[in-house]
């Protein structure tokens, strides 16, 4: 038998390296993603895999600090008029897309109208926008039917679903469908004919590309392409990861499984660091659409019976210094965490008690159709705890193991569970993306318009849309509360915790950027 320490050990002939000059290698940065790309349209899902290669290829008109401040990225700056109801974006001169075609104001106008249909924070502005528009080729002019006090924030967003810029013809693409080509203006390219679902995707320096001279920070400043070529390998299976990132076959792993962590820590050549240290908040999304999820009382029940030590220790290889529970609905350690409302998720574990609840509640054996993903190490886990603990409280529960890719299409279906819908999927959000009532697509109550699972609650809307324009911060953290409260007493998700990744890297890499795991630019040898 060929013992595991062998194998991660030893170089893998089928990684060999390719047979180009040394310095095209040096120039080549190979990185090992979190997941398989399916989906390459950033507006269109919420999958960070996707958003990650968003962020290769395309800008956005502004970007966020490290600080979560926000900075001019494509614009070189704005005006507003005296009664705050129009604004002017000007773009910075020189600014292309990768089919050479110069970036003008009525391409950032249709990106901005798609994306305000699909995001949480863009819905808010898009519920007041007039109209978006181009005043000349340079100026983007936003009207508005009355203020928004935080618009430069949401055209900041710096995760999930972000408003990114892409020519008119590709932003016209119905929202709710995939877009239909990559072509955008960032410092890399999407090479079309490279792409392979589930083995790979190249990117090229595109060198009309000019970034800004300020310092990089976060999704803000300079964005230099230092590397002619990243490479994405698609590698579902964690030792052969390893083994690739020991032998120097591959250059960063972006998520490395926790029980890997040990033996790549004394690896020569690697290093293993943090580098989101906001870290990420996990949780169970239920479908409202169809039975049994859409009774409050069974959601309710389930906060009595999960116990997040359970799914933490499951995602994180029993590390206590990789997690905390969080029995918050907003991330801990950040201004809104709160413990209004949270009896039932902070109270004694009762499965009895639970079990009765779903009895009573009307639950009548509905099949439970768990979509959890088997290649992907920090959300499997929580697919696993799920459908045995609702086995123990009596639930009739289909767990159907299938890759992320999978996951990520079929949650988009509407369709009830019996015919290739779905139930319940897990998965994780990094805690600046649902760090405040703009951008919390799982607490928010969008209904059809939101996040999958289509959860509606006007009282969420009400103190979402108060939360926007609320005066003092005073205010905005009791409207908070109120979100908090209410999303204890209907269950949009069931929170599952806090945790962080590590990603691991070569020692010849320096350069990363903090705040996301993996931005490409500013990567360089030495």
């Amino acid at each position: 038998m060929i013992k595991r320490r062998h194998v991660l050990a030893a170089p893998l002939a089928g990684l060999a390296a390719p047979a180009f000059a040394q310095s095209d290698r040096a120039r080549t940065l190979r990185f090992v993603p979190q997941a398989n790309l399916t989906s390459l349209d950033p507006i269109w899902t919420t999958a960070a895999v996707t958003e990650n290669h968003g962020w290769t290829v395309f800008d956005t008109l502004y970007g966020m600090t490290d600080d979560l401040k926000v900075a001019p990225q494509m614009a070189e700056g704005h005006t507003v008029s005296d009664d705050g109801l129009t604004w002017l974006v000007k773009l910075r001169e020189g600014l292309r897309f990768h089919d050479g075609e110069p970036v003008l104001a009525r391409d950032c106008a249709a990106s901005l109208n798609r994306w305000s249909k699909r995001d949480t924070f863009g819905q808010s502005l898009g519920a007041v926008v007039e109209a978006w528009e181009a005043a000349d080729d340079r100026t983007i002019r936003i009207r508005l039917k009355s203020k928004f006090p935080l618009l430069l924030e949401a055209l900041a967003k710096p995760a999930a679903v972000v408003p990114f810029m892409m020519p008119e013809r590709i932003a016209r693409t119905d929202p709710f469908q995939q877009m239909p080509e990559v072509i955008g203006s960032g410092p890399y390219r999407f090479v079309k004919d490279e792409y392979v679902s589930g083995s790979r995707v190249l990117y090229t320096k595109f060198d009309g590309y000019v970034p800004r001279q300020e310092p990089p920070s976060r999704t803000a400043g300079g964005k230099r392409a230092l590397m002619d070529r990243v490479e994405w390998t698609i590698m579902p299976d964690s030792a052969t990861a390893a083994a690739a990132l020991q032998a120097g076959e591959i250059d960063w792993w972006e998520q490395i499984n926790a029980d890997l962590a040990p033996l790549l820590r004394r690896a020569r050549g690697v290093e293993v660091k943090v580098l989101n240290t906001l870290g990420y908040v996990g949780v169970a999304r239920f479908n409202f659409l169809h039975p049994p999820f859409n009774n409050v009382r069974i959601r309710r029940a389930l906060l009595r019976a999960i116990n997040q030590d359970d799914y933490l220790r499951g995602v994180t290889g029993n590390d206590p210094s990789a997690f905390r529970t969080c029995l918050s609905m907003w991330p801990c350690g950040t201004t809104y965490e709160s413990t209004t409302g949270n009896e039932l998720l902070a109270g004694p574990r009762d499965l009895d008690k639970a079990k009765e609840e779903i009895r009573a509640a009307g639950y009548n054996g509905e099949k439970v159709v768990i979509i959890n993903p088997s290649d992907f190490p920090t959300i499997g886990p929580f697919g696993q705890v799920t459908a045995d603990l609702l086995k123990r409280l009596g639930m009739n529960v289909d767990l159907v193991e299938t890759d992320w890719g999978s996951v990520v299409q079929r949650r988009a279906s509407k369709e009830p569970p019996e015919r290739g819908g779905w139930s319940i999927f897990h998965t994780w959000w990094p805690s600046v993306s649902v760090i405040n009532p703009a951008v919390a697509a799982t607490l928010r109550g969008q209904g059809e318009r939101g996040w999958f699972g289509w959860y509606g609650n006007p009282r969420i809307e009400e103190a979402a849309a108060a939360w926007l324009v609320a005066e003092t911060e005073a205010e905005q953290k009791r409207l908070a509360d109120v979100m908090n409260r209410e999303s204890f007493e209907q269950v949009p998700v069931l929170p599952l915790g806090q945790f962080f990744i590590a990603s691991a890297y070569r020692t010849g890499l320096s350069g990363f950027v903090p705040g996301n795991s993996t931005y490409p630019w500013n990567i360089r040898r030495g």
